[in-house]
C-alpha cells in the first residue's frame, strides 16, 4: 500500500489530507483510521482527517472525521485546507468552485499568489436557529437562554451552520475555563447529538475574540463553523456590524454577515507524506 497525503492547518486547526476519490479508505474502517491517523506523538496527528471523493453534484466531496473518529458534517477551516488541496493537485483547476459535504453544497473563492492558493472564501451558509437542526431538547428557538451547567448558570444561544453550535459570552475568553466548561456543555442533556461551544468577548463593533470547544476533539485553536456561529449570534444580539475580524487562538478570520455568511482567511500546507501500510492498530 502507498497512500501519499498532506498534513495541513487552517489557523493552527490541523488535519490529515487523503484523496480517497479510489476509496482505498473503505467506509468501514474510515473511522478507525481518523482515530489512528490523527492520534499525536504516535502517528501523523490532527484535529481531524478529511478525505476527497468524487461527487455527482459538485466539483469534489468532502467528508471530515475528528479525531475519536465521528464523523463532522462541516468544518470552516477543513474545507479551507480542503479547497487549497484540490486546486494544488489538480482535482479541481477552478479559482471558483463547489464542494459537497454534510451539510450542503458550499461555493468557495481561491486568492492565489502564482499556483499557489493564499487564502480561501467561503460561503457557509445561513444559519439555521431551529433548536430541531442541532438537535436540541425544546421546541423553537434558543436565543439567550438560561442552562444550568453543575450550579452555573450561564446564557446561551444555539444554532446550526450544518453543524451544532452553542455559543455564549464571557468577559474574558482568555482567562475562561474553556476545558472544564466546554466539556460539560458539549455533553449537556440539551443536546442528544452534542455540540460544538463557542466562548464569546465582544471587543468592539467590529471585533471579537473567539475560543471554540470542539465536539470530538476538544478546544482547537481555531473553528470556521465555530467563529460563524459567534459572530451570527453576536450580530443578531446587535453586539456587532456586518462585518467582523474575529481573533482566534491560532489567528485571525474575516467575516461578513448577509444573506448568508462569508468568511476568509487562509490555509497552510505544512508538509507531506506516503503512508506504505495501514495505520498500527494498538491495543
Amino acid at each position: 500500500m502507498q497512500m501519499p497525503f498532506w498534513k495541513m492547518h487552517g489557523l493552527g486547526n490541523d488535519y490529515v489530507v487523503i484523496d480517497n476519490r479510489d476509496q482505498k479508505i473503505s467506509d468501514a474502517h474510515v473511522s478507525r483510521w481518523a482515530e489512528l491517523l490523527c492520534e499525536r506523538r504516535f502517528s501523523i496527528g490532527g484535529d481531524g482527517l478529511l478525505l476527497v471523493y468524487k461527487s455527482k453534484v459538485a466539483d469534489a466531496k468532502m467528508r471530515i472525521f475528528n479525531a475519536d473518529g465521528s464523523e463532522a458534517e462541516m468544518c470552516g477551516n477543513g474545507i479551507r485546507c480542503f479547497a487549497k488541496y484540490c486546486y494544488e493537485n489538480g482535482i479541481v483547476k477552478k479559482t471558483e468552485f463547489t464542494v459537497e459535504t454534510l451539510a450542503g453544497v458550499k461555493q468557495v473563492w481561491l486568492t492565489l499568489d502564482g499556483e499557489e492558493v493564499v487564502a480561501v472564501k467561503v460561503d457557509m451558509g445561513a444559519p439555521n436557529w431551529e433548536r430541531s437542526s442541532l438537535p436540541m431538547v425544546g421546541e423553537g428557538e434558543c436565543i439567550n437562554e438560561k442552562i444550568d451547567v453543575i450550579g452555573e448558570t450561564y446564557k446561551i444561544s444555539c444554532l446550526s451552520m450544518g453543524n451544532p453550535h452553542c455559543v455564549t459570552f464571557v468577559g474574558d475568553v482568555d482567562a475562561f475555563p474553556v476545558y472544564s466548561v466546554g466539556k460539560l456543555i458539549e455533553n449537556h442533556k440539551a443536546f442528544p447529538n452534542r455540540t460544538n461551544v463557542g466562548f464569546v468577548q465582544v471587543l468592539g463593533s467590529g471585533e471579537i475574540s473567539v475560543r471554540v470547544w470542539e465536539r470530538g476533539c476538544g478546544e482547537t485553536l481555531a473553528c470556521g463553523t465555530g467563529t460563524c456561529a459567534a459572530v451570527a449570534v453576536a450580530h443578531r444580539l446587535g453586539k456587532i456590524k456586518d462585518k467582523v475580524t474575529v481573533h482566534l487562538l491560532g489567528g485571525d478570520l474575516q467575516v461578513e454577515v448577509g444573506k448568508t455568511i462569508l468568511m476568509t482567511g487562509a490555509a497552510e500546507k505544512v508538509f507531506e507524506g506516503t503512508l506504505f501500510k495501514e495505520p498500527l492498530i494498538r491495543v
